[in-house]
């Protein structure tokens, strides 16, 4: 309890999470407020777009993405593709097409050559909610979009790109809350300018760990040593001798902190090897690509 006899629970971010005893704990009531916030804001437009990393494709999405979608045609976005192991990707847009009914597209925020791909099947989703539109004997309006996703995904990455060529605000609409705000994409698309960032209920705690990996969870929420640790572990069973070769470690030494901290001599007094220093430098490592491109989940899942 703080001074005010409040809860600490009761002053955290709605969707922040917290770890308890080696766990990444999500609390459902601030769940269920971020869902409702959500489905306010995908009530108002024609078409999702989903931003998944893509080096945890399964990980990163939200498993009751439908029951927030309801009948709204989705768009799956797998990106950072530039992080992702390239022989893999191809795989995994097969795999969660079928898995999901939906078309996958791939995206790198650092150019823009996939976005032109992304606003054309934007359009093509939206075109039977037109169709509809004009069987009723109303005009035909351009196809309101959002981009949702977990967070740091990259959600406000491709927002930005997708509105590069068009700062036009064209801000409220008819029917549509004042609070909202549009940018006109082209005249056949508008789109929300701020994203839907989907709650991370998550029972599945290898998928949690993942989301750690990736930064997609509070800081605040886990340990970098253990994280890294495990981290580490996931690596050497598939990318061993790759990361390794990354810190130089030979091919029987055991991929661990400790050994990464001496052979990048960072050592404490005593000789110590300085765990928490390396630990965030393999996370950081990892998440920048400079160990390496990697697609962390499996197709088994």
């Amino acid at each position: 309890m703080d001074h005010n006899g409040k809860s600490q629970n009761d002053n955290r971010n709605e969707t922040c999470p917290d770890i308890i005893h080696g766990h990444i704990h999500w609390y459902p009531g601030h769940i269920a407020k971020a869902e409702k916030k959500l489905k306010e804001k995908i009530s108002l437009v024609d078409v999702v777009i989903e931003v998944l990393d893509a080096r945890i494709p399964l990980s990163s999405c939200y498993k009751d993405i439908e029951k927030l979608l309801g009948e709204k045609p989705r768009l799956i976005v797998l990106n950072k593709i530039d992080l992702a192991e390239e022989k893999e990707v191809k795989k995994w847009i097969a795999h969660i097409e079928a898995l999901s009914g939906c078309p996958v597209l791939t995206a790198d925020a650092k150019n823009s050559r996939d976005f032109s791909k992304i606003i054309n099947k934007a359009l093509e989703l939206g075109e039977p909610k037109m169709q509809t539109l004009i069987r009723k004997g109303l005009l035909r309006r351009s196809v309101r979009v959002m981009v949702v996703g977990m967070p740091n995904v990259g959600k406000s990455s491709i927002i930005n790109k997708l509105t590069k060529t068009s700062k036009t605000k064209i801000g409220a609409k008819a029917g549509v809350t004042r609070q909202q705000q549009w940018v006109r994409i082209n005249p056949k698309l508008d789109l929300l300018d701020t994203p839907g960032i989907i709650p991370m209920k998550q029972e599945n705690q290898d998928r949690a760990k993942r989301l750690a990996f990736v930064n997609s969870i509070s800081e605040n929420a886990y340990s970098n040593e253990l994280v890294a640790a495990d981290l580490l572990l996931l690596l050497s069973k598939k990318y061993s001798d790759r990361v390794k070769t990354q810190y130089n470690l030979a091919e029987d030494e055991e991929l661990t902190i400790e050994n990464i901290a001496r052979s990048r001599n960072w050592i404490m007094l005593g000789a110590m090897p300085d765990i928490e220093r390396t630990a965030a430098f393999i996370l950081l490592d990892f998440r920048n690509g400079k160990m390496g491109k990697f697609i962390l989940d499996e197709l088994e899942e």
